[in-house]
Formats: C-alpha cells, structure tokens, sequence
C-alpha cells in the first residue's frame, strides 16, 4: 500500500512538472512574440518618423533610435508651436497696426473733404 502511494504521488508530481515545462514553453513562446512584436513596432514608428532611417538597411531598430526620434519630434513639435506663437502676436500687431492706419486714412479723407 505504501509502495502504491509512493507511485501515485510519483505520477502526480510527474503531471506537475510536464504541466510547469509545457506552462514554461507556453511563457516563452509569448515572450518570443511579444519580442518580435515590439521590434515590428519599434520599426514601424521609425518608418513612419523617418522613412530613410529604418526597414530600408534591414537593420533592426534600437530602442534609442526610437527615444531619440521621439524626442527630436517633440522638439520640433516644441518649436513649432513657439513659432505659432510668435507668429500670432506679430500678426496681431500688424492687425492693430493697420487698424491705426485705416482710421488715420478716414480722418484724412473727413478733413480732406471739409476743406473741399
């Protein structure tokens, strides 16, 4: 009876372990892919950023290519939305500029008239 209690916990510990190698292999596969997963996403950023920088050599893309790209889009973004800025307050100024113009022009043309 001993011996057959020995055996059967023996078969359950061998079920255990198949099923934590087949759970392992299964970690691994999803590992493997979620690998490859971000390597084609880590790819595809840097062909949309930068066409002529990525997928063209084959080369695989580093992660730092990608933070650097990122962050060179982020500064351009930055700088961009600085020039808008500026852009928008000269253009305001120009606006009141004009508007100073015009209305010279109309007491202009009102005392021109009177002195017809």
């Amino acid at each position: 009876q001993v011996e057959e209690e020995l055996k059967a916990a023996c078969s359950q510990q061998a079920e255990q372990l198949r099923e934590m190698g087949h759970r392992e292999h299964l970690l691994c596969s999803d590992l493997q892919r979620a690998g490859e997963q971000l390597e084609s996403f880590k790819t595809r950023l840097m062909q949309v950023c930068s066409p002529s920088a990525a997928g063209s050599t084959g080369k695989s893309v580093t992660e730092q290519q990608v933070i650097e790209k990122v962050r060179q889009i982020s500064d351009e973004n930055q700088q961009s939305h600085e020039r808008q800025k500026s852009l928008q307050k000269e253009l305001s100024s120009r606006l009141a500029e004009e508007e100073e113009v015009s209305a010279g022009i109309e007491v202009f043309k009102n005392s021109l008239q009177k002195l017809q």
